[in-house]
This record gives structure tokens, sequence and C-alpha cells, in this order.
């Protein structure tokens, strides 16, 4: 798995214009970014004093102790998270094709966008880094393991089968299956009947047939379709039969990877952006692709949400109001959050709402909210303990530099 994202990335560094430097960016935008980032980097920033350190060390020594571990990331995570960082500062990959997306957000398009919070909902190749829209990201996948499936055909056919197809149980079920078949003949090598796998064999067409790309994965092992004669019977039967010239030893290797493998998914764009203080915050205007909704009932519900009115004028039942409020959270896929920091600054970023994101739908933070960050008492407590005016800047510098008025 390592070696395909490797190849991947070998590649596309050598399509790419220049490192660092976007394609779309003209010599003047560019110019235009380095005296940006010359000037947010003059800026010179004065150091806490030692017992501002000392109280914001206790502070968030506190506030780790609240906060669970979160699991470490895989190394199939960690390979993506590498390559993805990489890729990020490359160039718009041109090795794809026009549809692929670009590195950057698109502008709105929608009739009456021109204040959208957000221009829509996009997704990060963690192949290439692109930008794609909802109808672009499944395509655009397996558009480039396609691409690079001749460099390695056994990986990319595992990444087919757990990518292509989407019921995960349906995939369980046909790689436990296939796993047994190689088992077989990793067990018994001069065993000739485990060689042959009868393709009109019913757990073969219930568990594997039925997947996609399964066929393409016992091709690139060596497995080779043959007609053979069946024991009373005249007409010929079609196997898999693998070849004298497969790499026999290799096939346990080959059942781990398809055994460990996961789907590879884009990943949301969060579209993190920073906002200058503005009384605007919390005027949320989402375009129609942020729910599981048509344009028509998006206005409806949102009219719903900001009118009590109309809510408290039909008498219903505790049971009835819970039901109808279950429904309606449901109907959201995604929530656009922004946190304002104690010096006003406005934080904004885009979330996906999974099976256990109840917290979110409870809590009233759907579609989108405006959350406030304050600073716990204690650690106030300490700061004023240590004479300082103020507690440090949540923020970084190179995040400040980028901030933007709110409109």
């Amino acid at each position: 798995m390592k070696k395909f994202f490797q190849e991947i990335k070998a590649d596309i560094k050598f399509k790419s214009a220049g490192p660092g430097q976007k394609l779309t960016d003209t010599a003047g935008e560019k110019g235009s970014k380095e005296r940006q980032s010359q000037q947010a980097s003059k800026q010179p920033r004065q150091d806490p004093t030692n017992e501002a350190q000392m109280a914001a060390a206790a502070a968030l020594a506190r506030l780790e102790q609240k906060q669970p571990r979160s699991r470490g990331p895989t190394s199939q995570d960690s390979i993506r998270n590498q390559v993805k960082k990489e890729l990020q500062a490359e160039v718009t990959v041109s090795g794809i094709s026009e549809s692929s997306g670009a590195n950057v957000i698109p502008e709105a398009k929608e009739e009456g966008s021109a204040n959208l919070s957000v221009t829509g909902v996009y997704f990060t190749c963690p192949f290439t880094g692109a930008i794609l829209r909802k109808d672009q990201r499944d395509a655009h996948i397996k558009e480039v393991i396609n691409e690079y499936a001749d460099k390695d055909p056994v990986t990319a056919s595992i990444m087919k089968i757990h990518t292509f197809n989407r019921d995960r149980e349906k995939v369980k079920s046909g790689v436990d299956t296939i796993a047994k078949y190689l088992d077989n003949i990793h067990l018994h090598p001069e065993e000739e009947k485990y060689r042959k796998i009868k393709l009109q064999n019913k757990v073969f067409q219930e568990r594997i047939n039925c997947l996609e790309r399964a066929n393409e994965f016992f091709r690139a092992i060596g497995f080779e379709k043959t007609s053979l004669p069946v024991p009373e019977q005249e007409a010929l039967e079609e196997f898999y039969v693998l070849g004298e010239d497969a790499q026999v030893e290799k096939l346990e290797q080959h059942k781990v990877a398809l055994q460990n493998s996961e789907p590879v998914r884009a990943q949301l764009a969060r579209q993190r952006r920073i906002f200058k203080p503005s009384p605007l915050a919390a005027q949320f205007d989402l375009p129609g692709d942020f729910f599981n909704l048509t344009t028509e009932e998006l206005k409806r519900e949102q009219k719903l949400r900001t009118d009590p009115v109309e809510r408290l004028s039909v008498l219903r039942t505790k049971a009835m109001r819970e039901k109808e409020e279950q429904r309606e959270m449901r109907k959201y896929t995604y929530t656009l959050l922004q946190v304002r920091f104690p010096d006003g600054h406005i934080l904004q970023g885009g979330h996906k709402l999974l099976d256990n994101s109840l917290a979110f739908n409870e809590c009233g933070l759907v579609p989108s909210a405006l959350l406030t960050f304050t600073w716990d008492a204690a650690v106030m407590d300490d700061i004023k303990a240590s004479g300082a005016e103020q507690p440090p800047g949540a923020l970084k510098p190179e995040l400040l530099a980028t901030v933007e008025s709110l409109s």
C-alpha cells in the first residue's frame, strides 16, 4: 500500500510545473502573497512573561486532563496524511482529466450566492490533493486508481474492491471467502483441486462475483479463466485456474493485504476561514448542496427554523415534537460552525455529520451554529494571579495573517 502511494506521488511530482506554486497563480498574485507573508513576518510579537507562561502551562495541563485520549493514526492514515501534505505544496495535477478538480475552492456560481457563507461542499482527494465537488469525488478517485493500476495491479484491485463496493457487509463476506480459497492453496500447494475455482459455484456467485472488480483481483494474482470438462457432464464449465507461473508464496501476503485494506474516500474540505470581529456572525447563508434537501425544501425548512410563531400555532404533543425534530435533524449531512474567540475573531469551518453525531443534533448545531469560546474561570484566576493582563492569544499568527472581513 505504501509503495502504491509513493508511485502516485512520484508521478505527480514529475508532471507538476514546480514545487509550491499553483498553475492558477499569476506572477502578480505570487508577488502579492510573498509581500503579504513578509509583512506578517515583520510584525513582532511580544513574548509573554514568565508568570504568564507558567499560568498558561498550568491551565493547559488541567484542560488536557479533562480531554479523553484519541486513537492514534494507523499506518495507512500516516501514509495518506504524508502524501497529502506533500502534494498540497505541489500543483494542479496535469495527468488527470480536466473534470478532476484543482487545489482551490471554486467561486460561488449559484443564483443569489454573492454572500454565501461557503460556496458549497467540497472534498479533497487523498491521492492528488485536488478539490472536488460531491458529484466529482467518486469518479475522480476511480480514475486515479485506474490510472496507476498497471504499476501495481494487485494493490490497485484490492483498493477497487474496498472502494468501489459500498456495502461493507457484502465486501467482508466476499473477502473472507476469497481468503479461504487462498488459504487452501497456501496450506496445500501440491493439491491440484485447490488451484481451481468453479465460477458457477453458488458460493462464488453469491459472495464474490457480485463484488465489483473481484475478478480483476483473481487475474492480478495469477488466476486464468479456463473452460474445463466436468465429470458426468457433456458441456464444459468455466473455472479460475491458478497459472503455473503464479507466485504461490505471495498468496498469503495478498490475502493479508486484502483483509486489512480499507476504502479510499475523499475527505471533506473544511474550508477554514478566519474573520475579523463582526456583528454579522451567525447570519448564515448556506448553499443547497449543504443539505439532503431540494432547494424548495431548504427554503421552507430554514423559514420554519427561524419563525417559531408558526410552530407554536399548531398544537402538538411532546412526542410529536420530538419525532419531528429527530426527522428534521436526519436531513442534514453537514454543518457549518463558527467559533468566536475572546478577542472577537471568528474561525469558520465545515464538518460532516456521521451516524454518531447525535451531540451536534441535540445541541442544535445543525445545519449551522455560532459558538462562543471563553476562558475557564480557573484559567483566568491563574492568569490574574500571575500579574498578566490577559490570556495568551488562542489563534496562531499564520492563521491571523489570512484574516478577512465578514460580509
